[in-house]
């Protein structure tokens, strides 16, 4: 960064991060005196009119946001070629961090942040803004548990008219929804989606899909079932497990009608998750938090219930103050309960044989019915709020106990299931075998088997498999699927027709599709000389990168001097004669005066020199059609 000082107002610290389309800073400004964070455009978008527009038309959209678990865009501004967003500070870490560093965030913490994050894409929502991109790295928790979202960057906005731009994905391949991974519209739906993935990955510590590349994960989101959460974290409820998976549904239609709705679920749950095991006593629900010794004396505190019901709703004020306002009914009252100590006095004679030992011989203290309905229950006093009573049939009813009301949609959560064993299954390695081996290896384990994209390989020949996810002995349950790509074998290349294109031309064309060129000089006609005039391989042959291509070049209308250099003189006017286009014309007897010391090294008549239009010449150069020949001969 060269400018410090944004429209002499903002001041650039020190950066933050980075990511694809721009990069974060820490700033101060000035005008308010207040800590913000600037995110500048990277320089590579600002000639891009399109993009400039999209940038800045959410921004502006981002910025009507106000809502406490959304990062506040402050200001949206130029300076020069350098396009800004002034934003909110916020001290905090991303909660990818969180979850690299901590491992799997706690149930009650997780779903909390996911509450959270969900309120906030709510209220974008409510104004027509979908994020796009939600993702545990644009999630800030701050050290006192503030949670925002950030990072609007490629939120769509229905201000916006721009369209998306060719080519662009939009979303991060580990959190994409499958309506998104298709090229589809992305909607407040594909944001729940996401959603679902970033609570997915807090309570395993780990993202549902993995692979090679960000396309064998997409394909994954679009046909792939998520593995089951407590596959890799037991400790997780099922129901807590259950409104995760029904985020991830690949049907937008199955997934949490809104996100608003999701929170509300998310909150349910949570409430419930809260409330005390249905095995133990619970507290009346006038006391919102009661102490310890509330619970340890539930037979004595007046508030408390003492029978197995399952969280029933809170008695009206009404009646919890009946029995101090008035009398009435309380004859009616007194004559249930004698009914109902005569009826429990006959069992307990009867399973305890007190018909035979008299009522005295077995006091009460000494019962052994079941411990559910206790002599305490029994004798409870005359002004015992009517709540109680009532909870006494209930502990000795066989019926189902009182189930919650309509409006949870939970049941209510029992203790935690021993998880239902699976079977499991080891992935084989199918890296070097065909496809066909692969199928069979892997249907043969109990695993399914899934292609991934295709892709060249130089190494591999087509058909073998080249890759794997997850990869050789991993363990995993019987059913889930495992990835494979196929080799296309080495990628190949289409043979131009280089014909009639000049040396120069060709050589770049058959270099830049990767083939190696060779060229050989060949005569033609006058007017084609350094023109490609035959090629070897033919155009429109497939070859691999790297096969030699040979290119016959014109060197215009010459004859190829014949091999007759060193022959003796009547042999090479032999030859000659028998080259079309060349003529003897001299023979140039050379002695021992002219050769000097190379005299004796040659034969008498041999041939040792040649010129063709007065110019030296040796065997197999080019000479022009219709050249006279001078040969050099060692003298007699």
């Amino acid at each position: 960064m060269q400018k410090k000082l944004l429209n002499g107002r903002y001041e650039i610290e020190e950066k933050v991060g980075e990511g694809g389309m721009a990069t974060v800073y820490r700033g101060r400004d000035w005008r308010l005196n207040r800590q913000v964070a600037i995110k500048v455009l990277h320089l590579q978008y600002v000639n891009d009119p399109d993009f400039l527009s999209r940038f800045q038309h959410e921004a502006q959209a981002a910025a009507i946001l106000s809502h406490p678990n959304i990062v506040n865009v402050y200001d949206v501004g130029q300076d020069g070629d350098q396009h800004y967003i002034v934003m909110e500070f916020v001290d905090g870490t991303n909660l990818k961090t969180l979850i690299q560093r901590e491992g799997p965030v706690n149930p009650d913490r997780a779903v909390v942040i996911a509450q959270e994050v969900a309120f906030g894409l709510e209220a974008a929502h409510r104004f027509g803004l979908v994020h796009r991109d939600i993702k545990s790295q644009n999630i800030i928790v701050s050290p006192t548990g503030d949670v925002k979202i950030t990072d609007f960057g490629i939120a769509k906005s229905h201000l916006s008219t721009a369209l998306t731009q060719t080519g662009v994905t939009f979303g991060t391949a580990d959190y994409i929804s499958p309506e998104q991974a298709q090229g589809q519209t992305a909607t407040p739906q594909s944001d729940l989606y996401s959603l679902g993935v970033t609570l997915y990955e807090m309570l395993t510590g780990r993202l549902p899909f993995t692979g090679e590349s960000t396309v064998a994960i997409a394909m994954q989101h679009v046909n792939t079932e998520p593995p089951p959460v407590r596959q890799y974290a037991p400790q997780v409820p099922a129901q807590l497990e259950a409104l995760v998976l029904r985020s991830m549904a690949k049907d937008p239609s199955k997934r949490p009608g809104t996100v608003r709705e999701f929170a509300e679920l998310l909150q349910r749950y949570h409430h419930i998750a809260e409330q005390p095991t249905v095995v133990a006593p619970q507290p009346s629900q006038r006391t919102r938090n009661p102490t310890p010794q509330r619970l340890s004396t539930p037979a004595t505190n007046e508030n408390s219930t003492t029978g197995r019901m399952v969280i029933p709703p809170p008695p009206s004020a009404v009646q919890r103050r009946a029995p101090r306002q008035q009398n009435h009914g309380c004859g009616a009252f007194m004559v249930g309960l004698v009914v109902l100590v005569g009826v429990l006095s006959l069992v307990i004679l009867f399973n305890t044989g007190g018909f035979n030992d008299g009522i005295s011989a077995r006091p009460p203290a000494t019962s052994t019915l079941p411990p559910i309905a206790s002599s305490t229950a029994v004798s409870t006093p005359s002004n015992t709020p009517a709540p109680t009573i009532t909870a006494i049939p209930s502990q000795t009813s066989t019926t189902e106990p009182t189930v919650l009301p309509t409006s949870l949609p939970f049941p209510t959560p029992a203790p935690l299931p021993t998880p239902t064993p699976v079977p499991l299954a080891t992935v084989p390695g199918v890296v070097g075998l065909t496809e066909e081996q692969a199928i069979d290896a892997l249907t043969s384990a109990g695993l399914e088997p899934v292609q991934s994209e295709p892709q060249y390989n130089d190494a591999v020949a087509a058909g073998v498999i080249i890759a794997q996810d997850p990869p050789p002995d991993t363990t995993l349950q019987q059913g889930n699927t495992v990835a494979y790509v196929v080799s296309l074998g080495p990628e190949l290349v289409t043979v131009p027709n280089l014909i009639n294109t000049s040396l120069a031309f060709a050589q770049n064309e058959a270099e830049s599709l990767g083939l190696v060129v060779e060229v050989q000089q060949v005569a033609g006609p006058a007017n084609t000389e350094g023109f490609v005039i035959a090629q070897t391989p033919a155009a429109n042959l497939r070859v691999e990168p790297g096969h030699i291509l040979v290119l016959s070049v014109s060197i215009g209308d010459k004859v190829r001097f014949p091999d007759i250099i060193g022959l003796q003189l009547w042999e090479a006017e032999q030859r000659l004669n028998n080259t079309d286009g060349l003529s003897l014309v001299y023979v140039d007897p050379q002695g021992r005066d002219r050769l000097g010391a190379q005299f004796d090294t040659f034969q008498p008549n041999q041939v040792i020199s040649a010129l063709a239009n007065e110019q030296p010449v040796n065997n197999g150069d080019f000479v022009p059609r219709g050249s006279g020949i001078v040969l050099g001969v060692r003298a007699p």
